[in-house]
């Protein structure tokens, strides 16, 4: 008999479809040295029996308390790490003043690794405790800073995606808080990358480096030129934002005539391992060329509705073969909680259906065929923020890793409104995702190890 590092006993949900939820009703989850699933096993197997009778007792043998239920990690594909420090403020004013006004100040702080050392240290944690194993970070322009961001996550055990942002346009960026120049932004980029890359080989999840422009008006063309080659020369991941508001999109088509995946793409910037943030402004043509390039979009449900002055066609978008996943957006999403993220891209999606001016007819109020479901967000938050990444990660099934969140329903403090003993799975499943909170959270694994555990 293969000799597992740790065997898990319980019921879990796990995304099937993106439309449809699995429910793996009392496996065995069978999980090796590296932190990925072996097997699972149902009750109705062959070795189902054996393998409990071999592990049942040891000290690496996990069963489920009564009302307790597995979960994949979620995958968050937009965090600002450092606007954690002043998350949950100024949501009310329009996006280029929040920048100027409250974020740029903030960031330009991560000058000092002390103060870095403070927020990213909270961030992660946080995170952690919300049930996301795996985050793409946005840092700041500073390379040590963003460096260690991502040492910080390979302590914690979160799969850290990081990027040093590259602001380098003279315009349009403020004095104090931009990259020296073109050449240093792109040296500071490359030796980023290289730095990233070394430390990976010494982390069991993984943390990776990310070519990070800001956004393209950030960013001259000398700058997304070279970003572009880095991304090439290393293999990397690429982030930004697309098409994300009125103002943004706008300036897009005024400096270069087409929208941003299309001026992103002649840099060399759209890729497998592509992801960009809101894109609520993109359109068939956007969207044909991201499923092309392999590009992902992440929807930001909470930040849209502060910053996007619109409603991204999520399931438009899904039917033309576009990879999607979910973000927080912090700090322009005030949550750090994916769970708040999945609830928010099922009531934006409804409204989007259904309209929100009642001057108008019902008819003609809204944009058919634009809600999604609860299943739909959750595949966002796990397999489809998986897929987008091209990592095998956000689903319970063999060869992918153990990346995990223990939900408690039964919890006195937050105890869900689950009364009968055969209770519909699927019922305590949507249970969970509308109503869980992360006192719900007991226990998070990524890769096998335990980051995270909750004692009161």
């Amino acid at each position: 008999m293969t000799k597992y590092t740790q065997v898990f006993l319980g019921t879990a949900f796990s995304s099937k479809t993106p439309k449809e939820v699995q429910i793996l009703r009392d496996y065995l989850f069978c999980v090796n040295a590296d932190g990925m699933i072996e097997q699972t096993v149902a009750p109705e197997d062959a070795e189902y029996q054996t393998l409990l009778d071999a592990y049942q007792g040891k000290e690496n043998f996990h069963r489920l308390a009564e009302g307790q239920y597995i979960l994949p990690g979620f995958v968050d594909l937009h965090v600002h790490a450092p606007q954690w420090a002043q998350s949950g403020t100024a949501l009310d004013i329009p996006l280029h003043d929040w920048l100027n006004t409250y974020t740029f100040p903030v960031e330009s702080k991560f000058s000092d690794l002390n103060f870095a050392q403070d927020v990213y240290q909270d961030v992660v944690s946080t995170l952690l405790a919300n049930g996301t194993t795996t985050v793409l970070y946005f840092a700041t322009v500073h390379k040590e800073a963003s460096i260690l961001l991502a040492k910080i996550c390979a302590e914690k055990g979160q799969r850290g995606l990081v990027g040093k942002v590259v602001m380098d346009h003279l315009d349009n960026n403020p004095e104090y808080y931009r990259d020296q120049d073109t050449e240093t932004a792109l040296a500071d980029t490359e030796e980023f990358i290289i730095a990233i890359k070394e430390l990976a080989k010494s982390t069991k999840q993984g943390v990776y480096p990310v070519v990070t422009p800001r956004f393209i008006p950030s960013c001259t063309d000398e700058a997304l030129q070279g970003l572009g080659k880095l991304a090439t020369k290393y293999d990397t991941y690429v982030q930004s934002h697309c098409s994300e508001s009125d103002w943004e999109h706008g300036y897009v088509q005024e400096r270069y005539n087409k929208n941003d995946a299309f001026a992103l793409n002649d840099f060399g910037l759209l890729r497998d391992k592509s992801v960009m943030a809101h894109c609520n402004f993109i359109n068939d043509a956007d969207a044909d060329l991201f499923a092309e390039t392999g590009t992902a979009v992440c929807h930001c449900p909470i930040s849209n509705a502060y910053f996007a002055n619109s409603v991204i066609p999520i399931a438009h978008l899904h039917a033309k073969n576009v990879e999607i996943g979910l973000g927080s957006d912090i700090s322009g999403g005030f949550s750090p909680s994916l769970y708040d993220n999945a609830r928010q891209a099922v009531i934006s999606s409804r409204m989007l259906e259904d309209g929100v001016n009642t001057n108008l007819p019902a008819e003609e109020r809204g944009v058919p065929n634009s809600r999604i479901t609860i299943n739909e967000a959750f595949y966002l938050a796990t397999a489809g923020g998986g897929e987008s990444l091209s990592l095998p990660i956000g689903r319970l099934e063999a060869s992918y890793a153990w990346d995990i969140q223990i939900i408690d329903t039964k919890l006195a403090s937050a105890k869900l409104p689950i009364y009968q003993a055969n209770e519909d799975l699927h019922d305590v499943f949507q249970k969970i995702m509308y109503l869980a909170r992360p006192e719900n959270i007991r226990e998070v694994w990524v890769q096998g190890e335990k980051v995270h555990s909750r004692l009161s």
